[in-house]
């Protein structure tokens, strides 16, 4: 079987969806459990759109070892340099470049001719080439774009020295035979094609991504671009989880491999929901909450007698957590220890103390801890560990016949003790209000949601809010089994994101 190549693009692409900005920290992070994934490529940033994204690259490309590192950069000779200085670290450096191809782009956007990105493509390649040996070209918004230009366009970065060339379906506008039949072009028309990897790059605007995605692997594409979740601009990228297992359950379709460590899948899935602040909707397809659920009588039979009526995946073949233990307030060090294993998380002991220290306190407040009581409680101490502001006492007062109060005490930088109360509209607004007194950084709250981590009326409640400040979204979440005080946990944690982004910048 050929193998197929996976470009992960959630640093990048996943990042630019709106509101979904990572610190440093948190992309370290991801990057490592990508490699634990097993992708084959990590796109690790933009490093020439800011001086914290720079950094970030510099710092995955230092630490993460087994992936190639790519970055990436618009065709811009002092784009090239600075994208390379942010790499060069890498084990295995990439520079990818981008350049729209499409005559919408070229006249409404750029103001170029076709000759000017020939020439412009080239300089980059060959400026690229001088760094690192793999080099990739994107042709921006392929799908859109005259095919004997791409034809064209392809030939000359390949002979410049480009050893990938990407095919993006940039606006999401292709179907999927349409698509094929581009890549197919591609290999019947570019002469040098043998002499590099062709890749695609599709996004989900008709929810088409990953449709068109596994019919250019099909056509014989051999690298395939996309993010976890399937997050990214505008209505995202093609979701990765959904090309790997669809390749690995159809293998007597496709007849490809990855290199992936598919039960990985759901831990990264978990993470990357998790640190962006976009929750994956409950019918998702392989991570979804319902993936392997089942509601039908019908269903249910089926499953009870034979798993395979009803369902083509294996839940354990992605990771997900099926354990017979049941955890509780009797349960001691040893057994927790053992579950967080089987879930995935491997913890320092610090942090090991920190999490069974909060278990226990849950399991005074529930009789039966589930998985996902777990992975939220493990998510709730990383999120506080390292945050400058911290919530220590939250009382709030309120009911139709009197006025919501909300007094805090909040433990700041250096150990600093502050206090502070607030009236308003309704408990959540006179404990935010508060909360500004304090901290005292001027923000927007655009978003609010909450949602129920399993069921039941003592379930752990997860709040998920986004502030803006001077143009930028800062994502914040919190879980309490208090949904007031999981409300003042989140934008606890979006101001202390807002105050790390004003330190560096």
């Amino acid at each position: 079987m050929d193998k197929v190549t996976i470009f992960d693009t959630t640093l990048r692409d996943g990042e630019q969806a709106a509101g979904g900005t990572l610190n440093i920290q948190e992309k370290l992070e991801i990057a490592r459990q990508l490699e634990t994934l097993g992708v084959d490529i990590i796109e690790a940033g933009f490093p020439v759109t800011s001086p914290g994204d720079f950094e970030a690259v510099k710092r995955i490309a230092q630490e993460i070892r087994t992936p190639v590192i790519c970055v990436l950069t618009h065709a811009n000779l002092a784009a090239v340099d600075q994208s390379w200085e942010a790499v060069k670290g890498a084990k295995q450096p990439c520079i990818h470049i981008v350049l729209s191809s499409s005559d919408t782009h070229l006249f409404y956007q750029l103001r170029k001719s076709r000759d000017e990105i020939l020439e412009m493509s080239c300089s980059t390649v060959a400026r690229a080439k001088k760094y690192v040996n793999n080099v990739e070209f994107s042709a921006m918004d392929a799908s859109r774009t005259d095919p004997e230009y791409i034809y064209q366009l392809l030939k000359a970065v390949i002979d410049t020295g480009a050893t990938t060339v990407n095919i993006p379906d940039t606006v999401g506008y292709a179907m999927p035979d349409e698509f094929g039949q581009l890549i197919e072009g591609v290999f019947k028309n570019v002469p040098n094609i043998d002499q590099a990897m062709v890749s695609v790059h599709c996004h989900n605007d008709l929810g088409l991504a990953v449709a068109n995605s596994l019919e250019a692997l099909k056509r014989g594409a051999r690298q395939v671009e996309g993010t976890i979740n399937g997050i990214g601009e505008r209505a995202g990228n093609a979701s990765l989880e959904e090309i790997i297992m669809a390749i690995q359950t159809r293998q007597d379709f496709y007849n490809l491999t990855t290199s992936i460590d598919t039960k990985q899948i759901y831990k990264t899935s978990r993470l990357v929901s998790e640190l962006t602040g976009f929750p994956v909707q409950p019918n998702k397809a392989i991570v979804g909450a319902n993936a392997f659920r089942h509601s039908s009588g019908l269903h249910q039979d089926g499953v009870i007698k034979m798993r395979g009526t009803f369902e083509i995946m294996d839940p354990k073949s992605i990771g997900m957590p099926a354990s017979s233990l049941v955890l509780g307030k009797t349960s001691g060090r040893h057994g927790f220890r053992e579950h967080l294993a089987e879930l995935g998380y491997s913890l320092s002991e610090a942090d090991f103390d920190r999490a069974f220290t909060a278990f226990k306190e849950l399991a005074d407040k529930k009789p039966e801890i589930t998985d996902r009581d777990i992975e939220s409680l493990v998510a709730e101490e990383k999120r506080t560990v390292s945050q400058v502001y911290h919530l220590d006492r939250l009382q709030v007062t309120c009911g139709d016949r009197g006025i919501p109060t909300a007094a805090i005490r909040l433990i700041g930088p250096e150990g600093q003790i502050l206090a502070d109360a607030s009236l308003g509209t309704g408990p959540v607004d006179a404990v935010y209000k508060a909360i500004n007194r304090l901290v005292g950084v001027s923000n927007t709250l655009t978003e609010f949601s909450v949602k129920s981590v399993t069921e039941g009326i003592d379930a752990i409640g997860e709040v998920l809010i986004r502030i803006e400040s001077e143009g930028i979204t800062y994502t914040g979440r919190g879980a309490d089994t208090d949904i007031i005080v999981a409300s003042a946990k989140a934008y606890i944690n979006a101001l202390n994101r807002l105050l790390a982004d004003n330190q560096k910048s």
